[in-house]
């Protein structure tokens, strides 16, 4: 059956964002982290149609906007990619406010705040509006924390690296300079997204990450490179591996939250320290502690991630399954 979905396209500080504007499915829960449930069960379709080859792309990231479940929120968000159905995603974010906002999707109780229901928690949004443009978007992400560190996976060509791995509304393995690995600058992007299919899929084999506040949440689905800083203004720089052959040409928000959590459990990062994160291409976001808590007994931050997006264009786009054979869309590996 032919299918229409009205989009609109943009990019937070050079990923993809695809807002699905009409065409999104009802769902059903009274949570978003219900409702990604049954979307994953019934409506997983619509995600590798929009968002893999031909009608995407391997970076391809997007959201679809849902009422709020509490009448005191404003919205809520199901965040879709390459790399599967989000419980969170802080360049997506960054990306669907700009969009939501300045095509008058939503309407905040409070102008300039929005409170965004997600699948991994609540998420306050501020953010700057000049003549009907949005310039900038800070959220205040779920809690974020430390979940394993200096555990050992065998990567091919490098040998043994030891990495961290932390929670910021999505699991990253993250790989520090150390002795097998010189740092992200010494490798092209290809050799590591190569090696980070690999070395995924080893870390979960070998190891295991669940919330521990909700179970739904579960497995490490990012690697997080790490590297010298191209402004040496910044904090530091990273290349976040996503799905199946995708680096983040954003900062990555989620990704942030993760190493500041990181950061923060080592006491390397303080509140009221700024954290300003590098991409692969030296767009960046800025990091604050905004809160301090525990998430099941163990010290966690509520990180704060200011970024900007940009809208570049609008589509309809049709899946016929009846009539095209790559309706559902397709990835060359």
């Amino acid at each position: 059956m032919k299918q229409t979905f009205i989009c609109i396209d943009a990019h937070t500080c050079g990923n993809p964002v695809r807002l699905v504007k009409e065409g999104g499915p009802e769902l059903i829960g009274n949570t978003m982290s219900e409702k990604r449930q049954h979307f994953l069960k019934e409506y997983d379709w619509i995600r590798k149609g929009l968002m893999f080859e031909p009608r995407g792309h391997d970076m391809m990231s997007g959201s679809i906007l849902y009422p709020p479940h509490d009448v005191q929120n404003d919205v809520a968000v199901l965040f879709i990619e390459t790399s599967g159905c989000l419980p969170m995603c802080g360049h997506g974010t960054i990306g669907t406010i700009t969009i939501a906002i300045e095509e008058g999707l939503i309407k905040p109780k409070i102008p300039g705040i929005v409170k965004m229901e997600t699948p991994a928690g609540l998420v306050q949004i501020s953010y700057k509006e000049e003549n009907g443009k949005v310039k900038s978007v800070k959220l205040i992400n779920v809690p974020s924390y430390l979940a394993a560190t200096e555990v050992t996976v065998e990567c091919l060509d490098l040998g043994e690296l030891v990495i961290d791995v932390s929670y910021g509304g999505n699991f990253y393995a993250i790989v520090d300079v150390q002795k097998n690995f010189k740092g992200l600058e010494n490798y092209t992007a290809d050799k590591l997204i190569s090696w980070s299919r690999e070395l995924r899929k080893r870390i979960n084999q070998k190891y295991s990450f669940v919330h521990p506040e909700n179970n739904t949440i579960n497995g490490c689905s990012h690697i997080l490179w790490t590297g010298a800083v191209l402004d040496q203004s910044s904090t530091a720089r990273n290349a976040v591996f996503y799905g199946d052959k995708a680096i983040d040409r954003s900062p990555c928000g989620t990704g942030t939250s993760a190493r500041m959590a990181q950061w923060y459990a080592k006491g390397k990062l303080r509140k009221g320290d700024l954290f300003i994160h590098e991409s692969i291409i030296g767009s960046k976001f800025i990091g604050t502690i905004e809160e301090e808590l525990l998430v099941a007994g163990n010290p966690a931050i509520r990180p704060g991630i200011e970024g900007w997006a940009r809208i570049y264009g609008q589509n309809a786009i049709t899946i016929d399954d009846a009539d095209d054979p790559y309706a559902f869309g397709f990835q060359v590996l």
